[in-house]
């Protein structure tokens, strides 16, 4: 099998992943309270850039399904305003990949959590806390970054065992 043919499905794989994991814990995956287990992909691009893709399809298809079977309350609109969270976290992740602290990269760490704090927060804060948005982001930004936190210290914990594979040399 030839380089690109391998990323491709490699890509693919996280993507499928990525989706099953988010649709199976569906009760979890989607809302202000939300630990979305999945998201502990998005610090694949630590140690495997073409894991942007995956996890930005995953997320896009995660959000897609989720809002056509009912699942996902804040509809087609979280395919749109969670995937850009999801992708600019999983790029900023990569180009901080290198910038450490004690050894941990505390700043890719962060992205996944600061993107999803504004974005998703926002978007929950626009669609179900009327009167102040900016309080809604706030309170629901708030409930999204913490499980999203949750998510990225499980993923932490599965980029160290996955970097002792060649699964993604």
């Amino acid at each position: 099998m030839n380089k690109n043919t391998q990323t491709f499905a490699k890509i693919a794989m996280i993507a499928a992943i990525y989706t099953v994991v988010s649709l199976v814990l569906a009760p979890f995956t989607y809302g202000n309270i939300q630990v979305r287990i999945a998201e502990a992909l998005t610090l694949l691009p630590l140690i495997y850039k073409p894991s942007i893709a995956g996890v930005t399809l995953g997320c896009f298809l995660t959000n897609l399904i989720g809002a056509m079977i009912g699942v996902n309350p804040t509809g087609m609109i979280d395919s749109v305003v969670g995937t850009t969270a999801t992708l600019l976290a999983a790029l900023l992740t990569y180009y901080l990949r290198n910038r450490r602290l004690a050894g941990i990269p505390v700043w890719s760490i962060l992205m996944p959590v600061i993107f999803n704090f504004f974005f998703v927060g926002m978007e929950l804060s626009v669609l179900f806390f009327e009167g102040n948005i900016w309080l809604g982001l706030l309170i629901m930004g708030t409930e999204v970054a913490i499980g999203e936190l949750i998510s990225v210290i499980f993923g932490y914990f599965l980029i160290k065992a996955l970097e002792k594979t060649d699964i993604f040399r």
